[in-house]
């Protein structure tokens, strides 16, 4: 399985989180604070897996989402939202702008690995379950 995930988060108190989770299990994290800057690291770097804050400054993750399926590069790219919108309705409209899965927060540091992992095997190996 490939390492290399983009974290798009504004909240550098979240981005600590979820960077020290993921490189302690040997992933190699890119970060960036906004959309904008989000869709151009992504562009160059082509990661294995985006992980994408739905509530953004300037661009929101939906925004985001909708501009990086555009790209061909990245159209499939498995994007994973990880917002605090957590009303109904709000995982069917990250999924309608291009996010393949969907995590709640706050972050829960004993199952945030498991629910990442989870969601990129899915998506990149739909016949296996876990």
């Amino acid at each position: 399985m490939s390492k290399n995930i983009l974290v798009i988060e504004d909240n550098e108190q979240n981005l600590y989180l979820v960077r020290f989770i993921l490189e302690k299990n040997e992933y190699k994290v890119f970060a960036s604070l906004n959309g904008k800057s989000g869709i151009e690291l992504a562009a160059s770097l082509k990661p294995d897996l985006i992980l994408l804050d739905i509530q953004l400054p300037e661009m929101d993750g939906y925004e985001v989402a909708y501009n990086l399926r555009k790209n061909p590069d990245l159209a499939n790219t498995p994007i994973i939202a990880v917002t605090s919108y957590a009303m109904p309705g709000d995982k069917e409209k990250a999924m309608e702008a291009g996010c393949n899965g969907y995590i709640e927060k706050p972050i829960n540091p004993d199952t945030f690995l498991s629910k990442v992992e989870e969601h990129f095997i899915t998506i990149n190996h739909p016949e296996k379950t876990i």
